[in-house]
């Protein structure tokens, strides 16, 4: 048995409270307290807390509640990407320039009275400081009364300017007081357009106003038949959400130029599934001159009254033994006495020919092209002298007897045409 002195024992003491404060360290079960971060119980704060320190000065501590210079704080700084910095940037120059349109129509109540009553509403965007509006026709058609809301909630009873029903436009007209500065949706161009480009359309869909939705330019010179007799050419594809009450709001590109307005959707739904065309500004363009100046577009006509071909009417002809040597065309069942067709050689029908309850003449001429555009439709016959005026020179080329003739002929006034008929 060996004895050790009582230095000895001081010192190996000493030295085994040393390697057990080591080893406590090294295993975490004793930790340093942070300079000045005492926790409210005196234990240590975690020290990682320090670096979102804001510096501010401490708030009396709760039990069990950290002290605000250690609380996690979320930067309320925000950035936007290039994509929405020109969103945001578009919608806050131009939003004010989008007008609310509303209508009255005039029905008739059970005791066939006639009493106004309310109509549909749209979009428009003003697109002069004198109060002109662009919108579309079909927004304000039938309106008995025409009422224009701005963004601040103001209402100003409108007129209808003029209307185009062939491009589905119309320009209405607000007098605004002297002193109100209008918001003005600046024209851009159409023609240059490329699938992929980014477009912004401003509207009131639902009656929700001055509502925002982006998309790309889905497709351009698409053909869209209104009606019988109506096909609106050039139009723009869109997948930009357009749904009820959008129309004949702007459609932007990244600039805030309006390239286009808002007109329809292709829906089995009645509600946007992506697929809206809107009409070229180049059209509104060149159309909204004539509309403020003379309530209507001037456009220029052939005088003569034509059936489209079609199956039945082609296997007539031949058993009557009148040369078809086409199956599409316009047939001219009769050509107005002194008028252009005439003058210029065109001949209508002579036989008498019955279609249900139609009548109409056959042995004429058969139109196939008009300035240089198919025709083989009375549509078609409407969108070839859509961009024309009256006393302009067209080429139309035409069978008879099998024989193809080009002739070229002045083109007299719609309007003027219509009201003799």
């Amino acid at each position: 048995m060996r004895l050790y002195s009582r230095g000895q024992v001081v010192l190996f003491s000493v030295c085994s409270f040393a390697v057990a404060l080591l080893a406590a360290f090294g295993l975490g079960l004793i930790r340093l307290p942070a300079a000045g971060s005492a926790a409210p119980d005196g234990e240590a704060a975690p020290a990682a807390l320090e670096r979102y320190d804001t510096g501010a000065p401490a708030a009396p501590s709760e039990p069990g509640v950290i002290s605000s210079p250690h609380i996690l704080t979320a930067d309320t700084s925000q950035e936007y990407t290039q994509d929405e910095r020109e969103n945001i940037s578009v919608y806050e120059r131009l939003n004010s320039g989008v007008v609310n349109i509303t209508t009255e129509v005039v029905s008739i109540n059970y005791f066939l009275e006639p009493v106004p009553s309310a109509g549909g509403s749209g979009s428009g965007s003003i697109i002069d400081p004198a109060g002109y509006v662009l919108t579309n026709h079909h927004v304000v058609k039938d309106a008995f009364k025409v009422y224009v809301n701005l963004a601040d909630g103001s209402r100003y009873e409108g007129k209808i300017q003029g209307t185009d029903e062939e491009n589905d436009l119309a320009v209405l007209k607000f007098d605004p007081p002297k002193d109100r500065r209008l918001t003005v949706i600046p024209y851009g161009d159409s023609s240059g357009l490329r699938v992929g480009q980014k477009v912004l359309a401003i509207g009131n869909p639902f009656g929700l106003e001055r509502t925002l939705t982006r998309g790309i330019v889905s497709g351009i010179g698409r053909p869209v038949q209104q009606d019988a007799k109506t096909i609106i050419r050039d139009m723009i594809q869109t997948d930009a959400s357009i749904n009820p009450g959008n129309s004949g709001g702007p459609l932007l590109n990244s600039r805030g130029e309006m390239i286009g307005i808002n007109t329809m959707i292709y829906s089995p739904s009645g509600g946007s599934v992506g697929v809206g065309f809107a009409v070229p500004v180049n059209t509104a363009k060149r159309v909204v001159p004539d509309l403020i100046r003379y309530g209507m577009v001037q456009r220029g006509w052939i005088d003569v009254t034509a059936v489209q071909l079609f199956p039945a009417l082609v296997e007539f002809m031949k058993e009557r033994g009148y040369p078809v040597p086409v199956e599409q065309g316009l047939l001219v069942s009769q050509a107005r006495r002194n008028g252009n067709a005439d003058r210029a050689g065109i001949r209508g029908g002579s036989t008498p020919a019955r279609y249900y309850s139609s009548v109409f003449y056959v042995g004429g001429d058969i139109i196939t092209a008009i300035a240089g555009k198919k025709v083989a439709s009375i549509a078609d016959l409407y969108s070839a002298l859509e961009n024309t005026k009256p006393g302009q020179e067209v080429e139309v080329e035409y069978y008879r007897s099998g024989r193809r003739i080009s002739v070229k002929l002045a083109l007299s006034d719609r309007a003027e045409y219509r009201k003799q008929e």
